[in-house]
């Protein structure tokens, strides 16, 4: 689903221990309309008290928190790289100096320091990040778990039916827990695969096959034949092509041809500037199609930017000086840099802001101490970027040591971020939900929400 598919142990993503309950996959439209047919949700729980959408950067890898949003420009070179910090529109916030265009935001912007679960393996801090929750069972780097949902498929499960379209969505590829597990895989995420920068880009299952846009598709099995061309999982979830044409295929072809999903999809409806703004990349095109997706009522959404694992070589990753052909070319600041800024003033400017969760965050952070020309993994301290849905700018929330290996002061959990997500998006984080064997689980487990983000 995606031109990077590398752990830190340079396994292809094929190779990973699958562990849990539930799906680790997307689907696609087709797939998605009989499962929530044929599927019954554990419970009923829509809420809309807010209209809250969320668009969420998952820098798959995990992102130097050294080199982003908490630079420690006095600590001894060995550390800090000799990364300068410099000043941002607010003047409680420095940046290290690789976010020169989101520094002219920082007053919309809020980031937390001082979040922590202190597991530093890529399985482990995929889960804690993505759900709230701890893995039940240790895991390693290779590992791909669902032992509790994702933020996105809650927000699919409590999402009142507002659009046609999904309400959870991946752009570029799922992240490792970002599966539904308990609630079902009709609340996996619709994955919108591809490299959206490119002239033919086209989201599978949206663009409609010419047999139903030039209306050729005359009879019902033709119209079946059509639609089952635009499935890309071949398997028993899509259906035996040879059974008669049914309510789900027809729910399909609602759905894709809606206006909805045409505005949605349709890069080229932008104007060349607005695109010129997000970066004629891969990353910023995914953040304006995030940007397209909420604005037509998508719930939650998921921009993959993987590719942060930097062991070697990360100022020159960073700095986006790296080989152009290595997986990490788009896990760089440049990029996100361009597209983040992008994406809060257009926000901003259409309205959207108020309404609308930006965050960007990995699984964890680096490690002080550099591991040859990089950094290691380290769980016990990181920065998340926060943005929108009321949340007061130019703050930043909980501090690390001077050398950046540990919060100092109010350490929060990703339980506590986990509160404060559902809690933004009018979504009890206390609630207990039901297991198909009728076992209440409590969404958030010992969280609490983190006050400086509630005005």
């Amino acid at each position: 689903m995606s031109e990077f598919k590398y752990n830190c142990e340079g396994m292809a993503r094929r190779d990973f221990i699958q562990l849990g309950i539930g799906s680790v996959l997307g689907f696609g439209m087709v797939d998605l309309m009989r499962l929530q047919a044929h599927t019954a949700t554990p419970i009923s729980g829509k809420v809309d008290p807010s209209n809250m959408r969320c668009i969420l950067i998952w820098m798959d890898g995990g992102p130097s928190h050294f080199e982003t949003f908490d630079p420690k420009p006095n600590a001894p070179s060995r550390i800090n790289f000799g990364v300068k910090a410099i000043k941002t529109k607010s003047p409680d916030l420095m940046f290290a100096e690789f976010c020169p265009k989101l520094a002219t935001v920082a007053d919309k912007v809020s980031i937390i320091r001082s979040v922590s679960h202190g597991d530093s393996f890529h399985g482990g801090g995929n889960h804690w990040m993505m759900t709230g929750q701890k893995s039940p069972m240790p895991t390693q780097c290779n590992s791909v778990i669902s032992f509790h949902p994702s933020y996105g498929s809650v927000a699919s499960f409590m999402s009142g039916g507002e659009t046609k379209l999904p309400a959870y969505m991946a752009v570029g590829q799922q992240s490792r827990s970002g599966g539904p597990n308990f609630l079902g895989p009709q609340h996996a995420p619709f994955v919108i695969g591809g490299d959206p920068s490119q002239p033919d880009f086209q989201v599978r299952d949206v663009v409609l096959p010419p047999d139903l846009s030039e209306g050729r598709a005359a009879t019902r099995r033709q119209l079946h034949e059509a639609i089952d061309r635009m499935s890309r999982f071949q398997d028993a979830r899509a259906g035996d092509p040879a059974v008669a044409f049914d309510k789900h295929y027809q729910a399909a072809v609602d759905t894709v041809s809606s206006p909805q999903a045409q505005a949605a999809f349709d890069l080229s409806r932008e104007p060349e500037s607005i695109r010129d703004m997000y970066g004629r990349c891969e990353l910023g095109q995914r953040l304006l199609l995030s940007r397209r997706l909420v604005e037509v009522g998508v719930p939650f959404v998921t921009v993959y930017n993987g590719g942060w694992d930097h062991h070697v070589e990360s100022i020159e990753i960073i700095k986006g000086r790296y080989k152009a052909s290595c997986p990490c070319a788009q896990a760089s600041m440049p990029p996100l840099d361009q597209g983040l800024t992008a994406l809060i003033r257009d926000l901003d400017d259409r309205g959207l802001l108020d309404t609308t969760l930006v965050m960007a965050f990995g699984e964890f952070g680096r490690t002080a101490e550099p591991t040859g020309t990089g950094r290691g993994h380290w769980g016990h301290a990181m920065s998340i970027f926060t943005a929108g849905a009321g949340i007061p700018g130019g703050q930043a929330i909980g501090a690390t040591d001077e050398q950046g290996k540990s919060p100092i002061g109010k350490k929060y959990a990703p339980a506590d971020l986990a509160a404060s997500i559902y809690s933004k998006m009018g979504i009890d984080p206390h609630q207990h939900l039901q297991s198909p064997d009728g076992r209440p689980i409590e969404l958030v487990k010992n969280g609490q929400v983190i006050k400086e983000l509630f005005s």
